[in-house]
């Protein structure tokens, strides 16, 4: 079977604005998961059941199912409750961001569990409060440790964040099928839709080395 260069160059554009909305998904998606998955991760170490225990159970919960269950209760199910259909757009950032949260929340955990007890102590000892000694000192020193983790969240988010073309929502891969359709162009696009995804995370892997490095030297000052 020929390999159809002139395709790829015809469809480039169309691919690129997919990838363009991929990007958009994922970074807000990752962004608002990281929100709300510090008030979750927080919740699950605080020492009231109240808070602690609906935090652990929504984060069983959301690991424990699968996104693309998620999508479609959210887009499919959800509108029949509330009697209103829901654009495939913000039913797609809803989802993943819900489905981010539960994953950046152990993650903020991990970081913040990570932190010596000592941090904690000595905060007190200078007259702070539990959340200015958190807010200050053990929240700054976890996040350096949580980067590479968030890196490898935000990468896994990007390509499950193509799950949403099930519902007509014309990222990346829904680009992709949608030129496949009508040129038949299987090896071409796919071939192509690939190498877009495998240029962003390996972009974004720079970034997360980057940053590593950077507060690596900050430290070592």
């Amino acid at each position: 079977m020929e390999f159809d260069l002139s395709l790829i160059v015809s469809s480039f554009p169309l691919l690129l604005k997919g990838a363009g909305l991929t990007l958009e998904i994922t970074a807000l998606s990752v962004g608002l998961g990281l929100v709300f998955g510090l008030f979750l991760g927080l919740a699950q170490l605080a020492k009231t059941p109240i808070l602690r225990w609906p935090a652990k159970v929504y984060v069983d919960v959301i690991r424990g199912t699968p996104l693309l269950i998620q999508i479609f209760i959210i887009y499919f199910a959800l509108p029949n409750i509330i009697g209103h259909r829901i654009d495939p757009f913000f039913a797609a950032v809803a989802a993943c961001s819900l489905n981010s949260g539960a994953y950046i929340a152990e993650i903020f955990r991990a970081g913040i569990q990570s932190i010596s007890i000592g941090q904690m102590r000595a905060g007190l000892s200078l007259g702070m409060t539990v959340g200015q000694t958190m807010r200050y000192i053990v929240l700054p020193q976890a996040f350096k440790r949580i980067i590479p983790p968030l890196g490898n969240e935000f990468i896994a988010m990007l390509k499950d964040s193509s799950l949403v073309s099930v519902i007509g929502f014309e990222e990346l891969t829904r680009s992709g099928q949608l030129i496949i359709a009508e040129t038949y162009g299987t090896m071409e696009i796919w071939t192509s839709v690939a190498l877009l995804y495998l240029i962003m995370t390996l972009t974004i892997s720079q970034i997360v080395g980057w940053l590593e490095k950077r507060y690596r030297l900050s430290d070592e000052r």
